[in-house]
């Protein structure tokens, strides 16, 4: 396909030349050298070249199962053209070809980025000698003990293992056609990684790995391939134990084949595979997925689909010129397009739904997560949570340390929540708050005493009516004066307090760690008054409370329908929203009755959704 496609070489070897960030100059040079249409691919291979993932994880961690398939998905998914993907399997052999050069930490990354994702994608897109390559040489570098053992047990080089299976390849034709049964021999020497996972899997010293050597037969009828089978044996003795017949008895993937394993020449173990035209197919492209079943990944009928969408591209399926750009527009417009990858800061990468939001992304990562989130961070700006995300965006949730969603995150006009997911686990949790709330309403009404029956003897008794003070506080020596409490600290019972006498203007009352009180007191202590609290006191004290939020649609709503709930007025109301940073600055002032009630308010008030801070002004 890269050979055919002179637009797509070009760009391969300008990007080549040139492995650093293409500038707007650099665009404008190329496309004037080269076209608009190398210009485009050679853009889309830069894009797919920054997703370098080595920086964003440790060798030492690794990567489990379901991320590594995310990361191959999202390699996919980035590009427009999906022939770069080639191009970039190709660059990434290049690089790990040539990674003698680098630091050890460098070269196992290199080596566990070539293992766990490009590696698996060459053998999905049936590039298998890319794929050998490229686990051969990671394993190098991964494991270099375990490489060197296999290595020295072969005592061969790989070009002389290649040498002899074209010798039995030869040999073995001669003799099926000499027998007259019309076959097509192929054969590849077994790559050290795929011997290690085989010793590996079913506990094996080297020398009871009898495949390190392996020869596929195709011939036309099933007939036929057991009329195979009894040249192989004639030719050949075999290994009593290492025969299969999967054609009378299929694999659970109905995979069809006869597998033997023999002593050929020169005395060495050889595998022999022989299968028709339709097993072979059926083994490579159809539910027998051959790299479902090396990988024993989950099977995804979608995501197989688009892989043989891409194979078909990459095997030349597609006619030439103007049908295959036809082919090749067609699978760019559905490949992957039903789903967006998304990093966290850490580099894990999530998958959702095209058109999520930070919050759907918050809730794939945790349930809780989702539940705290106030806002969120996409490459580094601060966006609303109703954001649309997209492929390769690196996103930072923002939480509260305690929080509960919000009602309008179900409202699909609100935009939200794009996920179904995401809405039920918001629908779950107030499910779970409608039913906790009900069994405590009900306790509470069981565990109310029973009024007691007055005694028809009792005398009665006269009670005095305590008139109450018309102030919050009780002065010390003194009837009652005008009082104002003081705004620099908003005093709220039952804080300790202090009074001063100002001029004109009665007593003020300070919090006693008031720095303004602690000041006058010291220049005039002759105006200090010694004050309390009035007890039994239903006065409604003044505060003012600062609430910083993410803007958004009923966000002040949603602050003054918590304050009427709470049964408290509002005194006072300002808010302003900053255009650079979309924060919302609301200052409340409001009547408490005491320190209790105000330390309520501001938990509720951090629990709305986009709230970031609610303090008490001073």
């Amino acid at each position: 396909t890269l050979t055919r496609d002179t637009a797509l070489a070009q760009a391969v070897l300008i990007r080549g030349a040139h492995p650093g960030p293409i500038t707007p100059d650099d665009t404008a040079r190329i496309t004037a050298l080269v076209g608009p249409q190398v210009t485009v691919l050679l853009r889309e291979l830069t894009r797919f070249g920054e997703l370098d993932f080595s920086s964003r994880w440790s060798a030492a961690q690794g990567l489990n199962l379901r991320q590594a398939e995310t990361l191959r998905k999202m390699l996919l998914a980035v590009v427009s053209d999906p022939r770069l993907v080639l191009a970039r399997l190709a660059a990434q052999l290049v690089r790990v070809r040539h990674a003698k050069g680098l630091d050890a930490d460098a070269r196992r990354r290199l080596a566990l980025e070539s293992r766990e994702i490009y590696a698996p994608l060459a053998n999905r897109l049936g590039v298998w000698n890319v794929k050998w390559e490229l686990e051969d040489l990671a394993f190098r570098d991964l494991e270099p003990d375990a490489y060197h053992h296999i290595a020295a047990a072969l005592n061969e080089k790989r070009a002389d293992r290649e040498r002899y299976i074209q010798r039995v390849c030869e040999l073995l034709a001669t003799q099926l056609a000499e027998a007259g049964v019309h076959a097509q021999v192929t054969g590849r020497p077994k790559h050290i990684y795929s011997i290690h996972r085989k010793m590996l899997r079913k506990q094996l010293e080297f020398e009871h790995v009898f495949d390190v050597r392996a020869v596929r037969v195709i011939v036309a009828t099933v007939s036929e391939c057991y009329a195979a089978l009894g040249v192989v044996h004639g030719l050949w003795p075999y290994l009593p134990g290492e025969f299969d017949d999967y054609i009378a008895t299929p694999k659970g993937n109905f995979y069809r084949s006869i597998h033997t394993a023999v002593i050929g020449p020169e005395e060495r173990s050889l595998e022999i595979q022989i299968r028709t035209p339709d097993m072979q197919e059926h083994a490579e492209l159809g539910v027998a997925a051959h790299w479902l079943y090396k990988e024993g990944a989950a099977q995804d009928k979608s995501y197989e689909r688009k892989i043989q969408w891409l194979r078909g591209l990459l095997s030349g399926a597609s006619a030439a010129g103007d049908g295959e750009q036809d082919f090749i527009q067609q699978i760019s417009g559905n490949l992957f397009n039903d789903r967006i990858y998304a990093l966290t800061p850490k580099g894990e990468v999530i998958d959702v739904p095209r058109g999520a939001t930070p919050l759907d992304f918050a809730y794939h990562v945790h349930t809780g997560l989702g539940h705290r989130c106030r806002g969120a961070r996409v490459n580094g700006r601060i966006v609303p949570l109703t954001h649309a995300l997209a492929n390769g965006d690196v996103v930072d949730i923002i939480t509260a340390k305690t929080g509960a969603p919000s009602r309008d995150w179900l409202a699909p006009d609100q935009g939200y929540l794009v996920s179904n997911r995401s809405r039920a686990k918001v629908r779950a949790w107030f499910r779970a708050l409608d039913a906790k709330t009900a069994p405590d309403a009900a306790k509470h009404r069981a565990e109310e005493p029973a009024p007691e029956d007055v005694p028809t003897s009792t005398p009665r008794r006269t009670r005095t009516r305590i008139k109450p003070a018309r102030s919050p506080v009780a002065i010390e020596g003194v009837g009652d004066l005008p009082v104002t409490l003081a705004r620099c600290c908003a005093p709220v019972r039952p804080e300790p307090i202090t009074g001063y006498v100002t001029l004109g203007r009665g007593v003020t009352i300070h919090a006693a760690n008031c720095p303004s009180a602690t000041r006058m007191h010291r220049l005039r202590p002759d105006r200090s008054l010694r004050v309390e609290w009035a007890e039994n006191r239903d006065d409604k004290l003044p505060v003012e409370i600062a609430i910083e939020a993410f803007d958004r649609r009923g966000l002040l709503r949603d602050v003054t329908d918590l304050i009427a709930e709470q049964k408290l007025s509002i005194e006072g109301v300002s808010s302003a929203t900053d255009p650079e940073d979309h924060i919302a600055r609301i200052s409340l002032r409001l009547g408490v009755r005491d320190l209790d009630e105000l330390s309520r308010l501001l938990l509720r008030l951090k629990r709305i959704p986009n709230v970031l801070v609610a303090r008490r002004m001073h």
